[in-house]
Parts: structure tokens; C-alpha cells; sequence
């Protein structure tokens, strides 16, 4: 063999070991640095608090963790949440939502729908299928079927809730000691149908019971919070927030212009909720609606999830979310607050799924009542479930 063909052969077997460390190695590393747990001693739990806690049924409005290319049967040392940490945190009920396109140079001011987008690389890096290379539908799918997967391999820790008679099972079990994840599908963005009503029964067929109409930029639907002129919901919007209410969907808000929120409030049968955000009153920022609108949602019978990161509440330390917690029950009732963690979604927090006792321990020092307390951890979000959820 000539030395330029063994050349040849050391340079391109460098070039693969170097693709497979890329493709093994960095995604793990973009995770590690988008969903950082800032390090902490463990916060303070009282008898008092982590007695309480047990007792709670607990649900989360917001987990991106579908996103990133690991096993959630299995506890991580990178992000929020998975199963075990899940279980370690005592909750009961987990939506995850599937992220299918993000703006480059993505900001809460204003973003351009023809900006470059994000999650193509990921899909590329993570060595998706290639049906998901150029598909938003194909990538809200695949994010399911993983899903779909993990609880079929592991039916005793997740089952994907399609209806009020499954989310009823995984309760009346885990009141028998079962741990159980109770877990619902979301779309963050109307994107994900790709501008075709047809897609909403894919998506539905695949389990989702959930969408949040946009996300960091304007869409077919409408027009989002960040993006480029506010608009409200487009005759393709109102199709498809019909069609939701039919197929008794959840609608969510999260990320929608003011003028989209006050349209799907003004149509009929709607009970929109806003999964994860934050108080204007308590964190003045454009990511979060104003107080009156936040009324408005929760006159319609919708829930306020608060959020886990500092962007929303300007404080992510536990106090610092039951901060925000107690200023949305005083602006917007007991009733009608929940949570909305936004674990997994590129934030960093102070603490993850498996630290939730902290919050506990933290409403009760911020001076609500252990019935108040019952709702917001996951009493609300169940009740709007089981009113909202196909019977």
C-alpha cells in the first residue's frame, strides 16, 4: 500500500471517530449547558413540609424533556426531569411537550420566522430519523413515539394519558402506593401541524391532548408573543382552535400574542390555560401577560402554570417561586394556579423534578394554606384535566 493511500485511510478514519465523537458526545453537552441546575445545598425541607408533600397530588403543566436524545426510564446526571427524579419529587402527573422549531438568536423581544432554525441541528446531531430532517409533524411524532416507547417498556412507571379514564387509573393506582407517571403529550407551536388541519388528527391519533398555538415566532395560527407584529389568530387559527375544542384538547396560551389570547378567549367553548410564564405584577417582563389578561384566562375557567426560572419569576430560588405562586392566587384565585416548570426547556433552574418538596416547604413559609397548597401543587391542574379530556 502507497503512503498516499494510507494517508488517505488515517485521514478518514479520523474524520469518522471524529463524526462519531460529535454525534455521541454534543448533544449531551449542548443539554448540559441549556438546562443547568444551578449547584445548591439542599434546601431546607421541614417534618411538616415533606409530610405535606406526600400527601400531594402533584402535576406539571411544562416539561421539554423529549427534546434532548436521553432515556428518561433512566436518572440522568444533565437536565430536570426524568422518571426517577419524577418519582423522587412525588409527581403524579407530567405534560411533556415536544419542541419542533426554535428561532436562531431566539429572545422574548422579537423573532423572525424566517430566522434559521435551531432545532434542525439538534435533529441532525441526535441522528433523528430522516423523515424529521425537514418535517415539523414528523419531529412532533417522533418526540411521541419515543414516548409511546418508554412507557411501553416501563408501564408500571409512565402511562401516556389519553382520556379522563386513564388519567382516573394511574390515580386510583398510585392511591394504592402505586409510582406511576401519569403523562400527557403537548406541541409547543401550531407550527407542528405545518399549516395542515389534517396534522391535527395525526398529531391527536398520536396521543397529543395538548398545544400551545405558538411558540418563539409567528405561525400559520397567529401571531406569538415574540414575534413580529402581534397579530391575532389567523382563519387557520380558528380552525384549528375549533377543531381542539371538539376533540376536547387542552389550549394553551403559553407564548401567544395578547391580540391571540383575547381572540380564543372570545370564541365559544374555549378554556385556554398558560402552561408556564409568570406574574407581570411580580416580574414586569414581555414574557408575561399582563395581570388583567391573566384575569380574563382564569374568568374562562383556565389555569395560570407558574414557571421555575428566573426569566418569569425573577427569582428561580424555591421562595422565589412561591413568591410568584402566592401573588397569582391573590390575582387570579386559588382555583386557578398551578404549575408550569418549564423544566428541560433551555432554562436554568435552582432546582430540579426531584426537589419539589422544597416548593412545598416554601409556599407554606410564604403563608398559604395546606388546602391552597393541594390545589396549585396539582389539584387544579387535574380538575381541568378530567373536565377538558375526552370521557
Amino acid at each position: 500500500m502507497g503512503w498516499g493511500k494510507r494517508i488517505a485511510m488515517g485521514l478518514g478514519g479520523a474524520v469518522i471517530l471524529a463524526a462519531g465523537a460529535f454525534f455521541a458526545f454534543a448533544p449531551g453537552i449542548v443539554e448540559k449547558g441549556q438546562n443547568r441546575v444551578v449547584p445548591h445545598d439542599p434546601w431546607p425541607v421541614s417534618e411538616r413540609a415533606a409530610a405535606l408533600h406526600k400527601t400531594l397530588t402533584i402535576g406539571d403543566w411544562h416539561s421539554d424533556a423529549l427534546l434532548w436524545d436521553r432515556d428518561l426510564l433512566t436518572r440522568s446526571d444533565r437536565g430536570h426531569v426524568d422518571l426517577p427524579r419524577l418519582r423522587a419529587g412525588n409527581v403524579a402527573v407530567q405534560v411533556f411537550t415536544t419542541v419542533t422549531k426554535t428561532p436562531a438568536g431566539m429572545n422574548y423581544e422579537h423573532n423572525a420566522a424566517g430566522a434559521r432554525d435551531n432545532i434542525t441541528l439538534l435533529v441532525f446531531g441526535q441522528l433523528r430519523p430522516v423523515q424529521t430532517w425537514f418535517s415539523l409533524t414528523e419531529r412532533a411524532l417522533d418526540q411521541a413515539a419515543r414516548l409511546a416507547a418508554m412507557a411501553d417498556k416501563a408501564p408500571d412507571q409512565l402511562v401516556v394519558v389519553r382520556s379522563v379514564a386513564d388519567l382516573d387509573r394511574v390515580l386510583a393506582a398510585r392511591a394504592k402506593g402505586a409510582e406511576t407517571v401519569a403523562g400527557l403529550l403537548g406541541a409547543e407551536g401550531g407550527h407542528a401541524l405545518e399549516g395542515e388541519i389534517e396534522n391535527l388528527d395525526r398529531l391527536y391519533d398520536a396521543g397529543f391532548r395538548l398545544i400551545g398555538l405558538t411558540h418563539f415566532f409567528d405561525n400559520e395560527l397567529g401571531g406569538s408573543l415574540h414575534g413580529e407584529d402581534d397579530a391575532g389568530l389567523t382563519p387557520f387559527g380558528r380552525q384549528v382552535v375549533a377543531a381542539m375544542v371538539q376533540k376536547h384538547m387542552v389550549i394553551d396560551l403559553a407564548h401567544a400574542s395578547e391580540q391571540m389570547a383575547k381572540d380564543v378567549l372570545a370564541m365559544e367553548g374555549t378554556r385556554p390555560i398558560v402552561s408556564h410564564g409568570g406574574i407581570h405584577g411580580v416580574c414586569p417582563v414581555k414574557r408575561n401577560f399582563p395581570d388583567a389578561l391573566m384575569q380574563e384566562i382564569a374568568a374562562k375557567g383556565g389555569v395560570i402554570g407558574i414557571g421555575d426560572w428566573a426569566e418569569v419569576t425573577c427569582d428561580a430560588t424555591p421562595a422565589g417561586v412561591a413568591r410568584s405562586i402566592a401573588a397569582a392566587v391573590a390575582l387570579v384565585g386559588e382555583d386557578h394556579v398551578a404549575l408550569g416548570s418549564d423544566f428541560d426547556g433551555a432554562v436554568e433552574t435552582q432546582f430540579d423534578s426531584a426537589e419539589l418538596a422544597a416548593l412545598t416547604q416554601a409556599l407554606i413559609d410564604a403563608g398559604l394554606s395546606e388546602p391552597t397548597i393541594a390545589k396549585v401543587m396539582g389539584g387544579n391542574m387535574v380538575r381541568v384535566l378530567r373536565e377538558t379530556l375526552p370521557q
